[in-house]
């Protein structure tokens, strides 16, 4: 079992690099509008926060939200679609990169403001509490929206009322450019669990297997009526905030020490120690690589979304 988990996290985990560095190519050659906020360095907490979930739960996500959506199922062809704003995308276009949503995964969308997401993933936990569903909702946020007045609104209603909820903080030092040891007053943002009454976890967060034992235990915690977790996971971005940002405020040092922790060659030295061999990491990658071209492809040749849909999917009926 542990065997075969490690090709699915490596599935996935190659797939949403890959997007990402797709992404970043294509945005530079002015072919994608729109701003992007790419995942580089954090696949390892989606894969493995996500591989802990049911289709049905769940998640809600940041303005850094590909791979969340891609480690919960998300096809990279809407997604690319999505992003060149065609009407075959998730959202028709209309969405982009920072509003991409896939309500039949689960998927309650990216979301550009920041922090924005947590009080949405409380309510949709609110609701299949209400329901008696046995759903879960996951909320993504960033070491910088802990320092916002939802997060705690959201942890303090969730535990109030036990909620199948889980917080999973991306801690990877930065809010846009501050550092974490500027803006925020604990050195460990999992403490702030204790305020709420729920328990508080740090993990590795370049280590898919430390996240997905986390996130399973806090799933499985959610799920049978005990109430939410909040899961910090410390990390690193290896690219700026956005495309296009100099990035200025990291020294080289910082940067050097920080794309060391990269989860996916990690991963790839547990697996080669597990019998995969080198053969068997190059197919994975010659296939997503594949489909990646596949996918970019069929979005180029893809219409936009026409006049009539300007006015439509803005309310619901």
């Amino acid at each position: 079992m542990e065997k075969k988990l490690m090709m699915d996290f490596y599935e996935k985990m190659i797939t949403i690099r890959k997007f990402e560095l797709k992404a970043d190519k294509l945005f530079k050659a002015n072919k994608l509008p729109g701003f992007l906020h790419l995942y580089v360095g954090q696949e390892a907490i989606a894969a493995g926060v996500c591989a802990a979930l049911r289709t049905t739960d769940y998640i809600t996500s940041t303005h850094r939200g590909h791979g969340h959506l891609i480690a919960k199922g998300g096809d990279v062809r809407k997604m690319f679609a999505e992003l060149y704003g065609k009407a075959t995308g998730y959202n028709k276009g209309k969405g982009g990169s920072l509003h991409i949503t896939a309500m039949e995964l689960g998927i309650l969308g990216a979301n550009g403001i920041v922090g924005a997401g947590i009080p949405i993933a409380t309510g949709a936990a609110f609701a299949s509490k209400y329901k008696g569903d046995d759903k879960v909702a996951v909320s993504f946020f960033g070491d910088g929206a802990s320092n916002r007045g939802t997060f705690h609104e959201a942890l303090n209603m969730a535990s109030a009322y036990k909620l199948p909820a889980v917080f999973v903080c991306e801690n990877n030092r930065y809010g846009i450019s501050v550092c974490a040891d500027v803006s925020t007053s604990v050195k460990d943002i999992a403490d702030r669990a204790a305020a709420y009454d729920m328990p508080g976890v740090i993990v590795d967060g370049n280590d898919v297997f430390a996240v997905y034992e986390a996130a399973k235990t806090a799933v499985e915690r959610a799920r049978s009526g005990q109430g939410p977790t909040l899961i910090e996971c410390k990390t690193w971005r290896q690219l700026g905030h956005y495309v296009g940002d100099p990035d200025n405020y990291r020294s080289e040092k910082e940067k050097a020490a920080g794309n060391g922790l990269d989860p996916i060659p990690r991963l790839e030295k547990k697996m080669l120690s597990a019998g995969y061999t080198q053969e068997d990491l190059k197919k994975v990658q010659d296939q997503v690589d594949e489909l990646i071209e596949t996918a970019v492809q069929e979005a180029e040749a893809a219409p936009y979304p026409g006049t009539d849909a300007l006015l439509a999917d803005v309310f619901a009926e």
